[in-house]
């Protein structure tokens, strides 16, 4: 059984360059798979192991980022490796917002899982799904609304047409997001602006599917593809065509076809790239029944 781990913090970072090298070499040094991304104000990371090289890992990324704590983390038991290997990455943002977050002084407007419902059952509440459409369309929250922008910069021009008067209750996957969008909402005025402590994934590991107001499942970007009440694996899979999630009901479409397409991508592929995307799948079938594994055979980006 292997732990998956996911974590942020917001602290400002330097020696972005010389952490990043102490970080992958630790990684591997561990055997430790996942994606840690690191930028001048803080990491965002889901990282995966066994339990006992996971837990050192953890203890050193803190020594080498300095600091004691994460602002939120959840952790899930996965049957399989859901990463291919470790990356450290670089960038100019933990989540690309255009905007940076203070490590300090952002207002504490984080609702336990527990007490999400009563917030999100009043009316009154505008639930806002911050993530993006197929992610909205694998699973969400009863009478959420989605923005329908696939690039989190163009989040602000939404977010810019909300009443200021009404209560906004945010969610997503790992809560990150709702980090810099509820900062963001602050800035601009908005007084009732409330995010889901741990995002999703918190959700579905501490409410019982009986209680849950969560409908379908939760999109994660690695290998899983998706994962259910328990955080247990999900369902869906990735479709080779255009890397959208692809559910079991998807797969009943004719335009659906094993390595090449689906009901997303189907109409708007070429005749070569099927044919691409063909002797791809060819060539994985046969690795498979060789026992080796095909180097097409890619864990989700």
């Amino acid at each position: 059984m292997i732990d998956v781990f996911g974590f942020y913090k917001f602290k400002k970072l330097t020696s972005l360059k010389k952490n990043k090298i102490l970080l992958q070499d630790f990684l591997i040094k561990k055997n430790i798979r996942g994606t840690v991304i690191i930028a001048s104000e803080g990491v965002n990371a889901t990282i995966s192991g066994k339990a006992t090289d996971l837990k050192s890992t953890i203890t050193k990324i803190k020594k080498i980022l300095d600091f004691k704590k994460f602002d939120s983390e959840n952790i899930s038991k996965s049957k399989f490796q859901p990463f291919q290997k470790p990356k450290v990455k670089i960038k100019k943002e933990v989540v690309p917002m255009g905007l940076s977050l203070p490590s300090k002084n952002k207002k504490n407007n984080h609702i336990d899982p527990k007490k999400w419902n009563k917030l999100i059952n009043d009316k009154e509440t505008l639930v806002l799904d911050s993530r993006k459409p197929f992610e909205y369309n694998v699973g969400t929250f009863k009478r959420s609304i989605n923005p329908d922008v696939d690039n989190f910069r163009e989040f602000p021009r939404y977010l810019n047409k909300l009443k200021k008067t009404k209560p906004i209750a945010m969610f997503c996957t790992g809560g990150i997001r709702c980090e810099k969008a509820s900062f963001f909402l602050e800035k601009k005025g908005f007084k009732n602006v409330f995010q889901l402590k741990g995002g999703i994934l918190n959700y579905l590991k501490n409410v019982k599917k009986k209680e849950s107001l969560w409908n379908g499942e939760c999109f994660v970007f690695d290998n899983r593809i998706s994962v259910k009440h328990g955080l247990e694996v999900g369902t869906y899979s990735i479709c080779s065509g255009c890397r959208k999630p692809v559910s079991a009901n998807d797969k009943k479409s004719k335009k659906y076809e094993e390595g090449v397409s689906c009901v997303n991508c189907h109409d708007n592929l070429t005749q070569i790239q099927k044919e691409r995307f063909r002797m791809r799948q060819k060539q994985i079938n046969l690795a498979k029944k060789s026992g080796s594994k095909h180097i097409f055979q890619k864990e989700f980006k």
